[in-house]
């Protein structure tokens, strides 16, 4: 706690010195071709942020990338040379003290070192911030703007207050000041986009903020995967965790065999194995706002019901992810004592994400949202790479999720493990309802990020 409150001192002790040496250089004028993008969290596990800065690269701009450098961005971000990943330093909570104290050590510790970084570096025409969170970041981006002439952009995700309610109950002081201060300063950004139409309509309605609805797409690299980088992804993936290991020994010793799939040594042909085990996927940030003990009650089910006897697959579920409620779930899942269905928590490379999407045969979305105005961007990956899914139901879930058309969408673990069973029923049957969505979802020709983004981002910003 000590060298927390030292390193809180010595960063606002330094403000004065900031200031004067800011305005020097704030002088020169902001440089017409350059974007600071800023994230208040880890880069790596931003994905529409990074596609902000993809697509601005791309459109000849150079870009300033700020945030927390915990997990690894994806190559295409880290090979542009028109991109420069700036690392915030993150303070770790503090162990002791009422928790209002913490969070407030918290909020002037980062409020000072982003003016410092935004200050000290080249000044730019527009600054794209995430929100959530966005205590302190869009006061310090707006007044920032204010020295310089940048123009704010703020993307909303979700609501920063509906997050800090999940832990504090929504009457809590500082849910209640978090949504004073979004509300407030929200309205300070030159341009404002959000996920949804239904938040778009609760800013305007509720707040006074005018938005534009950009939904998420899928990037380029999130598509069907061709079988044999299916094979290599099972068999690398099968050196850590055993759920992706084969069974059994090939007939041909040469031969190279994993759970799912058989490459011949002679023709190097793959080949996916008669009586394989379904591949279930979910990604997860193990957080609140998602109840994966519905996932494991299903399971749960759909075991007793290949226990019965019915014609059902065994299942090797994947959940990706890293969180703060990871080792909760994985103790749980530790106590089942499943025999048709392997479970394993992986934390995924960047370019393997979308391999495993594009290999799985069912995705699994439990986001329920805090807010209910948001939308969860693995379905828009999963649907990227023609995976069907099935969805916790929540408010605004149709915007994404058409049910019975690219998936089906779910009350509780009772009509998830009913679901299961009518997907996986002769699995792998071409003609079942898990192929039809896939058909469906192969059919509709959706736009992948960077195409809807020139068509809805980039006007907006070179019209401001």
């Amino acid at each position: 706690m000590a060298a927390s409150c030292v390193a809180v001192l010595l960063t606002s002790l330094s403000l004065p010195l900031l200031l004067l040496v800011a305005y020097k250089r704030w002088r020169r004028g902001c440089a017409a071709r350059h974007v600071m993008v800023v994230v208040l969290g880890d880069v790596g596990r931003s994905p529409r942020m990074q596609y902000h800065a993809l697509s601005l690269a791309k459109c000849g701009f150079s870009v300033t990338l700020l945030g927390f450098c915990n997990s690894k961005p994806h190559d295409e971000l880290l090979q542009s040379d028109r991109i420069q990943i700036v690392s915030l330093p993150e303070l770790q909570r503090l162990a002791v003290g009422p928790h209002i104290l913490q969070y407030g050590v918290k909020v002037v510790f980062q409020a000072v070192h982003l003016l410092w970084k935004l200050m000290c570096w080249e000044p730019a025409a527009y600054i794209f911030l995430q929100n959530p969170p966005g205590l302190p970041a869009i006061a310090i981006c707006w007044f920032v703007g204010c020295l310089c002439g940048s123009k704010l952009v703020t993307d909303w995700h979700n609501y920063g207050y509906s997050i800090l309610g999940l832990g504090h109950g929504p009457r809590h002081c500082l849910v209640l000041l978090a949504k004073w201060y979004e509300k407030i300063c929200g309205r300070l950004s030159h341009l404002n986009l959000c996920v949804t139409n239904a938040m778009r309509e609760d800013l305007a309605e509720n707040w006074g903020i005018r938005a534009v609805t950009v939904y998420d797409k899928p990037a380029s690299f999130f598509k069907e995967t061709p079988l044999d980088l299916q094979h290599q992804l099972f068999v690398k993936l099968g050196r850590t965790y055993s759920a992706f290991r084969a069974c059994s020994e090939p007939l041909d010793p040469a031969s190279e065999r994993s759970a799912f799939t058989e490459q011949d040594a002679r023709s190097g042909t793959v080949t996916r194995l008669g009586g394989r085990p379904a591949l279930l996927v979910s990604s997860t940030s193990w957080t609140e706002d998602e109840d994966f003990s519905i996932l494991l009650a299903a399971l749960e089910k759909f075991e007793q019901l290949i226990l019965d006897g019915e014609s059902l697959p065994s299942l090797v579920c994947v959940i990706t992810g890293k969180g703060p409620l990871k080792e909760y779930y994985s103790r749980l899942i530790d106590r089942k004592r499943f025999q048709h269905i392997q479970v394993c928590t992986p934390w995924l490379e960047a370019e393997d994400y979308p391999l495993l999407l594009g290999s799985a045969d069912l995705g699994v979305c439990l986001h329920k949202s805090s807010s209910g105005l948001d939308l969860p961007m693995k379905v828009v990956d999963m649907f990227g790479c023609c995976l069907p899914v099935c969805a916790l139901d929540f408010q605004c879930l149709h915007e994404l999720v058409k049910h019975e058309e690219n998936g089906l969408v779910f009350e509780d673990a009772e009509e998830l493990a009913a679901q299961l069973q009518m997907l996986f029923s002769k699995f792998p049957d071409p003609a079942g309802k898990l192929n039809q969505f896939r058909k469906n979802l192969q059919e509709s020709e959706q736009l992948h990020w960077d195409e809807s983004w020139k068509q809805t981002v980039l006007p907006l910003v070179m019209d401001m």
